[in-house]
């Protein structure tokens, strides 16, 4: 029995990598490029995907150093852009508790790269995350030799999880999380996947909802210890510039955000959207104020589009500068938030925010953000990627959901337009997420135990 298990895992990984070889690897550079039409960060640095790296790779190499004499080598990988920022405060933890920590961090989107800059410091390495082959797997660990590998929240691969245990790097999984729809995919996939879950040295998982889907799909060692999302902190010149923005607008106009909004969502926002403008207008009451901040940054364009083509009047924040403020706040029906890193100051400029991904069925973005920005949240029926925290804000009154976009809109106008309710909230989100904080600091601890293991 144990055999024939071992024999199917072994062809699955098998068949999963000669696919990888034959059909992913020569069509990736292809797609790459398309993609760095819209967002040119993927056309570089491709050879990384592959794990070449010439002559400025840096990892340490040379008969007869000492390893205890050098820094620790922490590889982190950060798949995109709400992964990276996750695991802002897990560094910073990492770095007090071991200052000589020496990072390579790794991506797989245009997006997390370009806020994992921030994350850098001297000595410091940023990659692009290799291929799931097992030659480029092995070219990444032999280039750059870690000690310690952390996943943020979901990533886990046949091949890189094989290749590390090969090399006898230790792998933990840090913030993870697992929704019933991927632990379902995971159990169809359980040849491939359950040997990569369950070399995992930990997994250091948000919920105990997380943790029992974990030991459902084949984690041997799993402990609870919180989201890093609420160790966040919005950056207070952000929260000031959104502030001054607040302070242009006319203070009985509502202003609500559609934050991190997805494609799919946008129809139906703008359709409710002009509804409730048409009723503002007939009971002569000022229109409210729609900020629009799409996820993606690929769609920017898209989205201004969508706006113009249904007449409403349209401002792009890309397009004006702060002195233009007090126009913009006061004339426009929509706002579109296309820029980068400033999504603490949209939620410092809105009265409320509507949760992008949620009101179509993809499983909802982190509110946890908002929270920490004191800005209240109304979410759609679609929450299940954070399913623990959208339950537990909505406990605390610092989130409500609503079935569909035409009752959030309301329910968020009469909120916005109600200063006692609206204050009670933003008190309520603010003790929400002031009252999960501290596990930056618990798994940084197990993380840098975990850098012991390598070779045992």
């Amino acid at each position: 029995m144990i055999l024939a298990k071992s024999l199917a895992e072994t062809l699955a990984r098998g068949l999963y990598s000669t696919l990888m070889r034959a059909v992913v690897a020569p069509l990736l550079p292809l797609r790459l490029r398309w993609r760095a039409r819209a967002e040119p960060l993927y056309g570089r640095f491709i050879a990384e995907r592959y794990g070449f790296y010439g002559t400025d790779a840096r990892g340490p190499k040379g008969a007869g150093v000492n390893p205890l004499r050098l820094p620790l080598r922490l590889w982190l990988h950060a798949v995109s852009l709400g992964e990276t920022r996750a695991a802002e405060p897990l560094l910073r933890a990492l770095r007090q508790q071991q200052p000589d920590l020496q990072l390579i961090v790794t991506h797989g989107t245009a997006t997390g790269r370009e806020t994992g800059q921030a994350l850098l410091q001297a000595g410091d390495v940023q990659l692009w995350l290799p291929i799931d082959t097992p030659g480029a797997v092995r070219r990444f660990l032999r280039a750059w030799q870690p000690q310690v590998g952390v996943l943020m929240e979901t990533e886990v691969w046949p091949n890189l999880q094989a290749e590390s245990a090969r090399a006898g790097v230790p792998v933990v999984l840090a913030n993870g999380r697992l929704s019933e729809r991927s632990l379902a995919k995971s159990l169809r996939l359980h040849a491939l996947m359950r040997p990569a879950v369950a070399s995992l040295k930990a997994v250091l998982a948000q919920t105990e909802a997380d943790a029992l889907r974990f030991r459902q799909a084949g984690a041997a060692q799993v402990e609870v210890l919180g989201n890093l999302k609420f160790d966040m902190t919005p950056d207070p010149a952000l929260l000031a510039l959104g502030q001054r923005w607040r302070s242009h607008a006319d203070p009985k106009r509502p202003l609500i955000l559609a934050a991190s909004w997805r494609e799919g969502e946008d129809a139906p926002l703008l359709a409710a959207w002009q509804q409730l403008c048409q009723r503002c207008d007939a009971a002569k009451r000022p229109r409210p104020l729609l900020v629009l901040v799409p996820r993606h940054p690929q769609r920017f364009d898209d989205v201004a589009a969508m706006v113009q083509a249904t007449g409403l009047s349209l401002v792009r924040r890309s397009r004006w500068t702060e002195v233009e403020a007090h126009q913009a706040l006061a004339t426009a029906d929509v706002w579109l938030g296309d820029s980068m890193r400033e999504m603490p100051a949209y939620y410092a400029l809105a009265d409320v925010a509507l949760l992008g991904g949620s009101f179509a069925p993809l499983g909802g973005q982190n509110l946890i953000e908002a929270a920490a920005c004191a800005c209240p949240v109304v979410m759609g029926p679609h929450t299940f990627n954070f399913k623990d925290a959208a339950e537990s804000a909505q406990t605390a009154q610092a989130a409500r959901r609503c079935v569909d976009l035409p009752e959030a809109l309301d329910f968020a106008f009469h909120w916005a337009s109600d200063p006692p309710a609206l204050a009670l909230a933003r008190q309520a989100a603010t003790t929400f997420a002031g009252a999960h904080r501290g596990a930056a600091e618990h798994m940084a601890r197990q993380i840098l135990a975990l850098s012991t293991l390598k070779g045992a």
